[in-house]
C-alpha cells in the first residue's frame, strides 16, 4: 500500500500538485502549423539508436560518450542534454534512496530547459518540438522532487506547473507524432484513474480538462510501438499500470520479457521480469532470474545492488518454503532481511514478511526463541495497522500460550 501511494504521489506532480492551469489563454496563441524538425529526423535516430540501447542496456559511458558528440553537433538544440540527463535518471532508477546522480540529472535537465525556452522563444518552426522537450525536463525534475526520500512538494508543484503548461503547448498541434502523444496518454489515463481510486482529490480535478483513461491506455500502446525517443519509457509506465491497476499480469508479464530480453544488463528490467515470474508461478525460471541478479550483485554489475537483491532473494525464499526446503528458505529470507536493512527500507512488506518467514521456520525447527525474536522484530518495524503486525501479534499470543 505504501509503494502504491508513492506510486500515485509521483503521478500527482504532473496532475494535482500542479497549480490549476486548464484555461490558461496564453495556450491558444499558438499556431497549428507549427512543425517537428529535429525529433522525428530519420538519419539523427538512426546515428543515435546504438547510444539509446547502450543508455537501457547500463553502458552509460557509451551511450555518453555519443550524446556528448551530438551535444557538439547540436549545441543549440535541447535533445542532447536532455538525454546525457536521461542517462543520470536511470543511474537512478535501481535505488532511489540513493541521491549521488541527483546534482548532475538536475544539472542536464536544467540546460535542457534553457536552450529549449531559447529555441522556444526566437525561433517558431521550432515551438512545439522546443516544448516538448520542456515539458519533458520539468516532468522529470518533478518526478525526482516528489521522490520518497526527497519529497520537495514545493519543488515538485513549481515543475508539474511548467510541465502540464508546456504539454498543452504540445497539444495544439494537430496531429500528435507518437514522441509528443507521451505525455497526453499519462495525462489522459491518470486524471481519471486518481480521483477513482482518491475520492478527496475528485474536486480539485474541476480545474483540469477531462481526461479518458482508455484513451489513455491507447495512447500508451501507440508509444510503444511506434514512437523513438519515448518508447522505452512509454513501455515501463504501460507495464506498471497494467500489472498494478489493470489487473491485466498476462500482458504486463509479456513486456517485462520484451523488456528484459532486449535490455539484458538493465537491473530494473530484470528484477521486475523475476516479480512478474514470481507473480505468474513460473518457478523455474524465477529461481534462474533471481540466481543471476544475486550473483550479478555479487560481481559489482553496474546498478545491481540491494534492491534488486531484496527482490531476487525473497522470491527465492518463498519458493524453497513451499518445497519445504526450509534451510535454503532461511538463507534468502536472511539475505533479504540484511539486503532490506541496507538500504533502510524496513517498514516493506518483502523486509515484513521475510522476518514472519524466518519466525515460523524457526518454530517449525523448535527454535522458539529465535522465533519469537522475529516476531517481536515484525512488531517493532510495523504500523500497528498493518498485515504484518497483526500476525506477528497473533502468533506471539499464540506462542505464549504454548500453542
Amino acid at each position: 500500500m505504501k509503494m502504491r501511494l508513492f506510486f500515485v504521489k509521483s503521478v500527482l506532480v504532473l496532475l494535482i500538485l500542479v497549480g490549476f492551469l486548464s484555461g490558461n489563454p496564453a495556450l491558444g496563441q499558438v499556431k497549428k502549423d507549427t512543425t517537428i524538425i529535429l525529433i522525428t529526423n530519420v538519419a539523427m535516430q538512426i546515428e543515435i539508436s546504438e547510444a539509446l540501447n547502450d543508455l537501457y542496456n547500463f553502458k552509460f559511458e557509451k551511450a555518453e560518450q555519443q550524446f556528448r558528440w551530438l551535444k557538439q553537433k547540436y549545441n543549440w538544440h535541447p535533445l542532447p542534454y536532455f538525454l546525457l540527463g536521461l542517462s543520470e535518471w536511470w543511474k537512478i532508477m535501481p535505488n532511489t534512496k540513493s541521491t549521488q546522480y541527483d546534482d548532475k540529472f538536475l544539472a542536464y535537465m536544467d540546460s535542457t530547459i534553457r536552450v529549449a525556452e531559447n529555441l522556444y522563444k526566437k525561433t517558431p518552426e521550432y515551438k512545439v518540438e522546443a516544448a516538448f522537450f520542456l515539458a519533458a525536463a520539468h516532468g522529470f525534475k518533478g518526478r525526482l522532487y516528489s521522490d520518497e526520500e526527497r519529497k520537495n512538494w514545493t519543488k515538485a508543484a513549481v515543475e508539474g506547473k511548467s510541465a502540464l503548461n508546456y504539454m498543452e503547448v504540445c497539444r495544439e498541434k494537430e496531429h500528435l507524432s507518437p514522441e509528443l502523444l507521451f505525455g497526453d496518454a499519462l495525462y489522459n489515463y491518470f486524471s481519471v484513474w486518481v480521483p477513482e481510486n482518491y475520492k478527496s482529490l475528485k474536486p480539485l480535478m474541476w480545474f483540469f480538462r477531462k481526461g479518458d483513461k482508455q484513451l489513455g491506455l491507447q495512447q500508451l500502446k501507440e508509444v510503444s510501438y511506434n514512437a523513438f525517443y519515448t518508447r522505452t519509457e512509454a513501455m515501463v509506465w504501460l507495464m506498471r499500470i497494467l500489472n498494478s491497476y489493470e489487473n491485466d499480469q498476462p500482458r504486463a508479464y509479456q513486456i517485462s520479457e520484451y523488456l528484459y530480453q532486449t535490455y539484458p544488463d538493465n537491473p530494473y528490467f530484470h528484477r521486475y521480469y523475476a516479480r512478474m515470474l514470481y507473480a505468474r508461478g513460473f518457478h523455474l525460471e524465477m529461481e534462474k532470474q533471481s540466481k543471476l541478479i544475486l550473483a550479478r550483485i555479487d560481481s559489482a554489475h553496474v546498478g545491481y545492488e540491494a534492491t534488486s537483491g531484496r527482490y531476487a532473494a525473497f522470491f527465492l525464499g518463498q519458493l524453497y518454503e513451499t518445497q519445504r526446503r526450509l534451510d535454503d528458505a532461511k538463507k534468502y529470507y536472511e539475505l533479504a532481511v540484511s539486503y532490506a536493512e541496507q538500504i533502510g527500507a524496513t517498514e516493506t512488506g518483502y523486509y515484513l514478511f521475510s522476518l514472519i518467514a524466518l519466525g515460523e521456520i524457526n518454530q517449525k525447527q523448535g527454535n522458539k526463541a529465535e522465533a519469537m525474536r522475529y516476531f517481536k522484530e515484525v512488531k517493532k518495524k510495523s504500523d500497528r495497522k498493518d498485515e504484518a503486525y497483526k500476525d506477528a501479534k497473533k502468533r506471539l499470543k499464540n506462542m505464549e500460550k504454548g500453542d
